[in-house]
């Protein structure tokens, strides 16, 4: 409820007009908390009235980011072609027609008027304003124009916008996050057109319709809409309905704090989820991109958020999008996953990797689920496990000489040590052993001893033989990796690797 006993109502409202992001994820998840919060109701709606730029694909993005996140609306628009709820259409294309009925109540009370401007006649005025330096604005010069007349020259055909008259004075905004913020309504533009000629809405009306017949209570989103809520608020009064408290969530920026935008970063949440970030991760890290716990708690659930989320400590300045910290997160609930979970997770990347060929062959469930226990703690994301992990699935292995010599040898060294070895890892893997883990390895003991004895750096001698057996600088433990690979693949690759060395 709210503080005037109201039932909360708060929502969403993406356009169809690019994917799913994460400022419109973040503002979802905020809204989402807020209403659970305070027993309230989360809807979603489309705003699709942008008929040029909207697909069902982006639609469909929105939809499925949404459902994948949990935030699937409790009212409004939950799937393609699907709606719930008794306040609808919820979706701007098929409100078309109330827009117009309550436009043209507007206009019947004279608080809006027909402007019979042209483009041509408007981009004059607009160019003249620029060349003196002078913000946007248009000038009224239709909003004296008789009643009768106007009235006659659209009888007559004459091509006529609809404007909303900006009465001048002070706007007053009571920000729930930013406090009392004022604006004149000198600096709004001028009168706001509401339709277009050919009968179609604009933003700043059709938003503020639906949000007066939605009964929508809080207006969560983004300070970038800051400078637009004058308008709103104007609207609201015209209206006649209760104002709905207002509260601007601080812009994400980029580390060099810049503001993120969809043109120049990384913003997509499909893109995010194809890298192998957990949506709890991704919750986690969204509810601290603006919002302070009030304790020093990082890795939170849904439910430990809703139970803490208020409005009173989201920030006023910029959130960091790091996506160091996100990565870490994600590490964080990687680790966290039980067995079955992180098996069924890692699954479609193993699935994916096969079908594009980063891997030579498809991997079975029981390899994917010993390799659990030597990666857990080494991924920061899902998709990392590839790279990490490869080596187990290519049947022949192409090494790279430059990786078989460490630094500090010649080539001879390298030779010479791999030729050493190789009868000890003969001896000491089988087929089908098992990674001893944290246990000691027997191996690893005479290898050492091996170096100690050469006069080698035991790191050097393992560092020839992880190239050797897996074409890789950085894997899961070498001695558990040998014995995931088994004995037959492993001496195959190092002398594979003594023939390269030899021949060179």
């Amino acid at each position: 409820m709210s503080s005037e006993g109201t039932p909360i109502r708060v929502r969403i409202a993406p356009s169809p007009t690019g994917p799913f992001h994460i400022g419109t994820a973040r503002t979802a998840l905020f809204n989402l908390l807020f209403a659970r919060r305070n027993g309230g109701t989360y809807i979603v709606r489309v705003e699709d009235t942008d008929v040029a730029r909207s697909t069902t694909e982006h639609e469909a993005d929105i939809l499925e980011g949404l459902r994948w996140l949990g935030l699937e609306a409790d009212e409004g628009v939950v799937a393609a072609g699907e709606e719930r709820g008794d306040r609808g259409p919820y979706r701007q294309s098929a409100r078309t027609a109330r827009y117009a009925e309550v436009a043209q109540q507007l206009h019947a009370r004279g608080l809006a008027y027909h402007c019979f401007c042209t483009a041509a006649e408007l981009e004059v005025a607009r160019s003249a304003r620029d060349k003196a330096k002078l913000p946007p604005r248009y000038s009224g010069r239709c909003a004296a124009i008789p009643a009768e007349e106007s009235a006659r020259r659209v009888a007559a055909g004459e091509s006529a916008a609809l404007r909303f008259r900006i009465q001048p004075g002070v706007v007053v905004i009571d920000d729930l996050v930013r406090g009392r913020v004022e604006i004149d309504a000198e600096v709004l533009g001028g009168d706001l057109v509401i339709l277009r000629a050919d009968g179609s809405p604009l933003y700043h009306f059709t938003v503020v319709v639906d949000d007066a017949d939605m009964g929508i209570t809080h207006v969560i989103r983004g300070e970038d809409h800051l400078s637009n809520t004058p308008k709103h608020i104007l609207l609201f009064e015209a209206l006649g309905v209760p104002l709905p408290k207002f509260a601007h969530l601080p812009l994400i920026l980029n580390p060099d704090r810049t503001k993120m935008s969809k043109r120049k970063s990384q913003t997509a949440i499909a893109d995010y989820r194809a890298e192998g970030f957990l949506k709890e991760a991704i919750i986690n890290f969204l509810a601290l991109l603006g919002w302070s716990t009030g304790s020093e708690d990082e890795i939170l659930s849904v439910e430990e958020i809703q139970a803490r989320f208020d409005l009173e400590h989201v920030q006023k300045a910029g959130a960091v999008f790091d996506r160091t910290r996100l990565e870490w997160i994600n590490g964080q609930w990687i680790r966290k996953l039980t067995h079955d979970d992180l098996l069924g997770r890692l699954r479609p990347f193993y699935d994916r990797a096969a079908e594009d060929g980063r891997i030579g062959r498809p991997a079975r469930d029981e390899e994917i689920a010993a390799l659990l226990p030597l990666i857990r703690e080494r991924i920061p994301l899902l998709s990392s496990v590839i790279e990490l992990t490869d080596f187990l699935f290519i049947e022949t292995l192409q090494h790279d000489p430059a990786l078989l010599v460490p630094k500090r040898w010649e080539a001879a060294t390298a030779l010479a040590a791999l030729e050493a070895a190789r009868p000890l890892v003969a001896a000491g893997i089988g087929e089908g052993d098992a990674p001893l883990l944290d246990a000691e390895d027997p191996l690893e003991l005479q290898l050492r001893a091996l170096a100690e004895s050469n006069g080698w750096k035991s790191g050097d001698l393992f560092m020839a033989l992880r190239a050797a057996a897996t074409g890789r600088t950085a894997t899961p433990p070498l001695f558990d990796s040998m014995r995931l690979l088994g004995q037959s693949a492993v001496l195959t690759r190092i002398d594979q690797a003594i023939a390269l060395l030899r021949a060179a």
